[in-house]
């Protein structure tokens, strides 16, 4: 009785681990495109931060602006590449 319980709980656990999806190519080499695009995207931005030739509250606000949009992109990406990995 009991090696029969064992066995099934083993079934049961072998049979949902193998429940999730892995990730098609395509969905991998489109979170490599937006890792891609973000990096650019901040690089882009540092230059722009360096190159300020307004005041500083003026630079700043820039500079926060700049973290608010690649911290939004970084989460918009992260969201679709979590939800593609359970898809």
């Amino acid at each position: 009785m009991k090696i029969s319980m064992v066995l099934f709980m083993l079934g049961m656990f072998v049979s949902t681990a193998n429940l999730h999806a892995a990730e098609t190519l395509l969905e991998k080499s489109e979170a490599q495109k937006n890792e891609v695009k973000r990096d650019a995207n901040k690089a882009i931005n540092r230059i722009d931060e360096e190159t300020c030739t307004g005041t500083d509250t003026e630079c700043a606000k820039k500079k926060l602006g700049h973290r608010a949009e690649e911290a939004k992109d970084a989460i918009k990406d992260t969201s679709s590449e979590v939800k593609n990995k359970i898809d």
